[in-house]
C-alpha cells in the first residue's frame, strides 16, 4: 500500500489517465483526510497529486463530485479488504477484519476519510452516498461476515474508536499519558508500534 502525504505526491508525465486519475483521488484522499471536506480546495489538491487545479477540475468537476468519488473509493477499498479477510477458521474472522481495517492506516487519510463522511449527513449529495456506504459496511458484517448484531455493533464501534484516535493524533501521547496509552493498547494490542509508525502525531502534516 502506498503512502500519500499533503505536501507531495510522485509525479508521472507519462502516466495513463486511469493511472493519473487515482494518483489525483489518493492525493484528494491524503487532503481531505487532514483539512476535511470543507477546509480543502481543489488547489490543494492539484499541488499534492503535481498536476494543475484545471486539470483536476477537468475530470471531477466540482470538488463536491471529487470528495464523493474519494469517499466511494474509500468505502469500495475497506469492503474488498474485509472480503479478503473472510477466508480462514470462522472464529478468527473479527480479528482478521480489524486487522485489514487498520491496514488501511497505510494510506494517508484512508481512514480520517470515512470518518468525516459520517458527520456528512447533512450534506444532500455527501450525506447519501455516505449512508450508502456505511449500511454496506453494516449489511456486510451481518450477511457476509455471519456477525450476530451485538458482534456488529461491537466492531463497528471498535472501528469509530480508531478513527477518532486518528484523528485526534494520540500517538504522540502515548507512554506519557494514561488514558491515550490504554486507548492505543486496547485498539492495537498486538501491533501497537506498527500502527504508531503509521499514525501522524500532532505537529505533522497529513
Amino acid at each position: 500500500m502506498s503512502t500519500m502525504t499533503v505536501e507531495s505526491a510522485p509525479t508521472a508525465p507519462r502516466m495513463k489517465a486511469a493511472d493519473r486519475r487515482e494518483l489525483i483521488l489518493q492525493a484528494a484522499t491524503a487532503v481531505f483526510g487532514a483539512k476535511t471536506y470543507v477546509g480543502t480546495t481543489t488547489d490543494e489538491v492539484a499541488r499534492a497529486a503535481g498536476v494543475s487545479q484545471p486539470y483536476v477540475v477537468r475530470l471531477f468537476g466540482t470538488k463536491e463530485k471529487l470528495f464523493v468519488e474519494v469517499i466511494e473509493r474509500a468505502y469500495a477499498r475497506l469492503l474488498a479488504e474485509f472480503r479478503a479477510a473472510l477466508p480462514g477458521p470462522v472464529e478468527g474472522r473479527v480479528e482478521r477484519m480489524g486487522t485489514a481495517y487498520t491496514e488501511l492506516l497505510a494510506e494517508r487519510g484512508m481512514l480520517p476519510v470515512i470518518a468525516g463522511s459520517t458527520t456528512l449527513g447533512g450534506e444532500p449529495v455527501i450525506g447519501r452516498v455516505a449512508r450508502r456506504g456505511f449500511s454496506e459496511i453494516w449489511s456486510f458484517a451481518r450477511e457476509e461476515a455471519g456477525l450476530s448484531e451485538e458482534e456488529t455493533r461491537r466492531f463497528m464501534a471498535t472501528g469509530m474508536l480508531i478513527n477518532a484516535v486518528v484523528g485526534l493524533r494520540l500517538t504522540g501521547d502515548y507512554g506519557d499519558e494514561l488514558s491515550a496509552t490504554e486507548i492505543l493498547d486496547a485498539c492495537f494490542p498486538d501491533s501497537v508500534a506498527k500502527m504508531r509508525a503509521l499514525l501522524p502525531r500532532a505537529d505533522e502534516p497529513w
